[in-house]
């Protein structure tokens, strides 16, 4: 039954792998970091999502063996029945606590979470707003959901549409998609976004969707995976750096970057929306509880950057300084404040073929980047995704700008 799936299996991939699409994992032979081992050669670790270099903390690794040893290795249960534990109920007035929200409910992942927001609140006679570049957990989460749906232009918040450069369709501004869901009559509306797009590093402007939101009287939804814990004057994420405390329904994130690198994720927000995931979310409902050694590590993390910014001090810092010297580089960067630094490659011929070798001698270098070529990002906007960590030290970063440098002049890219 297999052969002829398997004949076209076959034939896809190779076709992906002649076009340099073919994603390669490579093998890491240590703990994350800084500096990690790929095929016994330390090299400087610049793609990982280790925000504040926490995913080796010796706190964070003694925390998860006590939560081990306390409460033991998993709840082989889901929550409602018997896979709730104190630390749990701790470590969500924690997250509440530092996001500013009223409640919070814990899921496996992020991803979980966002697969779970949509479906229990909005129904057909509902409406839900989505960025044209959300995250494709939201998209996921959105589909399984019957509420009708509306995609905006990325960041465009006008009642006009306009051309999506990436696909060349017309799309339509936030306030126009707002109207029409006025005038479809919808119930309740809900505008969802990530709070930072994490192939370009760019931030929504959650004031202006706050803005727009309270004027239509629409529900505001953040997925903050890539900014919880260091965006804003204390890490608390888009909502604080963008000056919308308190004005944000629901916030999903992960502890699985930032807050420590293992898994785990949540929403938090309004107590009645938490309130009613609790009973009616399926990821929740029907998927084991988080167990103690990432709980445990999770509520170490919230108590360290609840006691200092020195971590997300650092990281703005080394961000500052790589943005600004491979600028001068003439490096074609997106520019912005996140320590997300997209490598832009579309400009040149064969883009995805040259990110591909751009990485791989940037590995002889010594640096660990990845190429992001289609589907992960639209075709001609092939790139290196660069992410900074507060675990760099300035010399890493200056050697992780000498790689780049010496790497484009060979390429004929500055």
């Amino acid at each position: 039954m297999f052969g002829k799936m398997q004949e076209f299996l076959q034939t896809e991939i190779k076709g992906l792998k002649d076009q340099k699409l073919y994603k390669n994992e490579r093998i890491i032979e240590s703990p994350q970091g800084a500096v990690i081992e790929v095929g016994g050669k330390k090299v400087l670790n610049f793609c990982a999502n280790n925000y504040l270099g926490l995913s080796s903390h010796p706190d964070l690794i003694q925390a998860a063996h006590e939560g081990i040893n306390a409460r033991g290795y998993g709840l082989s249960s889901v929550r409602f029945i018997c896979g709730t534990q104190d630390i749990h109920k701790t470590l969500e007035k924690k997250v509440s606590d530092f996001l500013g929200t009223e409640d919070t409910i814990l899921f496996s992942s992020c991803f979980d979470a966002n697969g779970a927001v949509f479906e229990p609140l909005l129904g057909a006679e509902d409406a839900i707003i989505t960025d044209a570049l959300n995250h494709a957990s939201i998209i996921d989460g959105i589909r399984l959901s019957k509420a009708q749906r509306w995609i905006y232009a990325h960041n465009y918040f006008a009642d006009e549409e306009k051309l999506d450069p990436s696909t060349g369709k017309a799309l339509k501004g936030l306030e126009k998609c707002l109207k029409e869901a006025d005038a479809a009559g919808c119930r309740f509306k809900m505008i969802a976004t990530d709070g930072c797009f994490s192939m370009d590093g760019d931030i929504a402007r959650l004031g202006d969707i706050c803005d727009l939101a309270e004027k239509y009287e629409a529900l505001v939804m953040v997925d903050d995976s890539h900014s919880t814990g260091f965006m804003g004057k204390t890490g608390r994420g888009t909502h604080e750096y963008r000056g919308v405390m308190g004005r944000i329904d629901i916030i999903t994130t992960t502890f699985g970057k930032a807050l420590g690198g293992a898994s785990g994720g949540c929403i938090s927000g309004r107590k009645e929306i938490v309130d009613w995931m609790r009973n009616k979310a399926r990821p929740y409902l029907f998927s084991n509880t988080v167990p103690p050694s990432t709980v445990q590590a999770t509520i170490k993390v919230m108590d360290l950057l609840s006691a200092s910014t020195e971590l997300r001090d650092k990281l703005e810092n080394n961000t500052k300084k790589f943005r600004k010297e491979m600028t001068e580089a003439g490096f074609d960067i997106i520019p912005g404040d996140h320590p997300i630094v997209a490598i832009m490659f579309g400009k040149y011929p064969d883009c995805s073929k040259l990110a591909v070798d751009f990485a791989n001698k940037m590995l002889e270098e010594g640096i660990y980047v990845i190429a992001f070529s289609f589907p992960v990002v639209p075709r001609g906007m092939d790139r290196i995704r660069v992410q900074l960590s507060a675990a760099h030290s300035f010399e890493q970063v200056d050697k992780a700008v000498a790689a780049f440098t010496k790497v484009g002049k060979e390429l004929g890219m500055i």
